[in-house]
């Protein structure tokens, strides 16, 4: 089986008020890799922020990241995939940032968050594929999840 997304990338913001190291040890669990790029920016008051992003190509990196988000959180996504997955079969979600340094991970609904977002491998490139394909790949991981129905050949 490929790679669920062609690109998957997980990205947070530091900001000068928040611990640096605890943020950049959560950031790292979720992600599971050491190796992301930081750039450093500032924000709109003019204080310095860091910017953590790490892109995973690989289906066992991509695979991990979903499998630490949970299975309550998956199974959320799984419902919820419509909503995640645009017309470009780019799948978006945002992170509690606060909840998830607790070890909690949970979509956000305000502006402080670690995001994942990725472009959905489908064949072909339409959003109800993708959607399919996403689900799949949560079911999976996740074998709790229903399996998505097949497409219709019609």
């Amino acid at each position: 089986m490929q790679a669920p997304f062609h690109w998957l990338r997980v990205e947070t913001f530091i900001y000068a008020t928040e611990k640096e190291d605890l943020v950049t040890e959560t950031f790292r669990t979720l992600a599971g890799t050491d190796e992301f790029r930081t750039d450093v920016s500032e924000s709109e008051h003019g204080n310095q922020m860091l910017i953590l992003q790490a892109m995973m190509s690989h289906k066992k990196e991509q695979e991990g990241v979903f499998s630490r988000l949970g299975e309550e959180l998956a199974r959320e996504l799984y419902d919820g995939a419509e909503e995640k997955i645009d017309d470009d079969c780019v799948f978006y979600v945002r992170l509690d940032k606060q909840k998830a340094v607790c070890g909690v991970y949970s979509v956000a609904h305000h502006g402080d968050v670690i995001s994942i977002t990725g472009k959905v491998a489908s064949n072909p490139a339409r959003r109800e594929v993708a959607v399919r394909n996403m689900r799949a790949f949560l079911s999976s991981l996740y074998p709790s999840l229903p399996q998505p129905e097949p497409a219709d050949r019609s």
